[in-house]
């Protein structure tokens, strides 16, 4: 997975966000929006194929689907998310990821 420079998002600028992000083929990969002690936003590219394989993280996560279609698997249940579409990733719970087509994907993450 590679990740993109975060330095050239700029605070109090309007960009379109699936613009920030191009597919790559073969790949993931990732653009960290924000991030401070509160929490990430990160924006995700994935190509038709690609996943993350099972894990967890500490806090809870709300993953929105911005173009594309993906498979999420939390605790061993499967959800088809489309574009437009959220599902969170409770905390401390196995969860994966797989493009069933090319997706993007904003995760945000908020540590309390």
């Amino acid at each position: 997975m590679s990740t993109e420079n975060a330095a050239a998002v700029k605070l109090a600028e309007v960009r379109e966000l699936g613009e920030l992000l191009k597919f790559q083929e073969g790949a993931i990969v990732s653009r960290v929006l924000l991030k401070n002690q509160g929490g990430t936003v990160t924006f995700f590219a994935f190509d038709a194929g690609e996943g993350l394989s099972e894990h967890t993280a500490p806090f809870d996560a709300l993953v929105l689907i911005t173009e594309g279609e993906a498979e999420v698997t939390i605790a061993r249940e499967n959800f088809r998310v489309r574009a437009g579409e959220t599902v969170i990733l409770p905390a401390n719970r196995p969860h994966a990821l797989k493009a069933t087509r090319k997706f993007k994907m904003l995760l945000i993450m908020i540590r309390a």
